[in-house]
């Protein structure tokens, strides 16, 4: 399988490393590379690109606003020696986040998964052409069921499945699940813009919950788990109309 690649970074070091890196794998193509986000925004207009390698800090445009003006992504692999846009970057469906200096091993780790991706996406993309050609109807790719939280100095996966509830303190988030705690520094306001409306809903300024994990409710009280969670007045006729039979 072989993967076009563009890279992407203001230091000359960095594209040389990137080059190298890359010249050792020989399933990747390196096609481009960019200096800023206005000729990385040219090259993909020229090239086919499935991947592309993308540092955050750089004049004009930066990665994460580069990405956001692109309306056709390729899989994207951050590489940066910022770690504090890690959050952000997978929200953005990033495939992973390099933190510079790398070593080439934490590298292949990243194209592994770019590859497992870009392999996915062309298989429902064959499946799509498939149907089409035989007047089936389109496979559409499943949806998405999972995000990510900075916690613990890493960034855990958290499936929708999972959650009961969240709750929201002064200077942190709790997700609970059946299994764990996640403590994170997400806001609520972000939580609950990137969690799917037809599954979960705010009952209280500081709490979330998975609308399915709802095992019985009374009053301004909703049971979860053994929990009792709060629903307050400002929240109250949504979420009983959420509730009715």
């Amino acid at each position: 399988m072989k993967i076009k690649c563009i890279t992407v970074d203001d230091e000359h070091l960095a594209l040389k490393l990137l080059k190298e890196f890359i010249g050792r794998v020989p399933d990747l193509e390196l096609v481009a590379e960019c200096k800023d986000g206005m000729s990385t925004i040219a090259a993909l207009q020229t090239h086919d690109v499935d991947l592309l390698f993308l540092d955050i800090q750089m004049p004009d445009l930066s990665g994460l606003d580069l990405l956001h003006t692109l309306t056709k992504k390729p899989a994207v692999i951050f590489t940066t020696a910022y770690s504090d846009h890690a959050i952000e970057a997978f929200k953005l469906d990033a495939v992973d986040y390099l933190l510079k200096p790398f070593s080439f091993e934490r590298f292949m780790q990243g194209v592994h998964k770019a590859m497992d991706k870009i392999r996915y996406q062309r298989e429902q993309q064959n499946k799509s052409a498939t149907a089409s050609s035989m007047g089936l109807p389109d496979l559409q790719e499943p949806a998405k069921d999972h995000f990510f939280v900075k916690a613990d100095y890493k960034m855990v996966k958290v499936r929708y499945d999972d959650i009961l509830y969240i709750e929201g303190l002064r200077e942190y988030v709790c997700i609970y699940t059946p299994a764990k705690r996640i403590i994170t520094l997400e806001s609520m306001k972000n939580l609950v813009s990137s969690l799917p409306s037809d599954r979960f809903i705010r009952t209280h300024k500081s709490y979330i919950i998975s609308i399915d994990k709802v095992e019985a409710f009374s009053g301004n009280m909703l049971e979860i788990n053994g929990k009792n969670v709060p629903i307050s007045k400002s929240y109250k006729e949504e979420v009983m109309e959420r509730f009715k039979a």
